[in-house]
């Protein structure tokens, strides 16, 4: 995510170079909106929104949470990921410092792990949103992640509170 977030910070003047879409998430009480480019498919889920990248290398969401079941929603995307193959080595964590994106601070927590094809990082981030709390899911392949930098900084350069 550290990674990520140095890439935000180079696409926030840049304007997106494919056709996305804006979401504005929860629908029924927006907290915040971020653009996705179509070609990953975007969709509001139960809970926030997500992504994934059209080669399938980057999967990518955001869940809306009370600051009180911050806990259980981390746990819910760390479940999905396991469900889904990926092994996370706990002894690889580091803790990412805060960053300012759009008067969001979002901080993270980075693994390394493996999937059915490979090495992966995987970050959990957080960003306080008002009385609700933003969680981050990220899941990239070590091998393809590097051809979605740019449109992973230019969507979380896109991300900000709702108005």
């Amino acid at each position: 995510m550290k990674k990520l977030l140095l890439a935000c910070a180079f696409a926030l003047s840049l304007p997106f170079s494919v056709s996305a879409a804006e979401l504005i998430f929860p629908s029924d009480a927006p907290v915040a909106s971020i653009t996705i480019p179509d070609s990953w498919g975007p969709k509001e889920t139960e809970t926030g929104v997500d992504a994934t990248s059209e080669d399938g290398a980057i999967y990518f969401s955001i869940d809306v949470a009370d600051a009180a079941s911050t806990d259980k929603t981390t746990e819910i995307a760390i479940d999905f990921l396991t469900k889904n193959g990926v092994k996370i080595d706990p002894a690889t964590l580091k803790e990412s410092p805060e960053t300012d994106v759009n008067g969001l601070k979002i901080s993270s927590l980075d693994y390394q792990g493996t999937d059915e094809d490979g090495p992966v990082d995987v970050s959990i981030g957080f960003a306080a949103a008002g009385e609700k709390v933003l969680i981050f899911t990220y899941w990239g392949s070590k091998d393809t992640q590097a051809a979605h930098q740019k449109e992973l900084g230019e969507m979380l350069a896109s991300l900000k509170p709702a108005s």
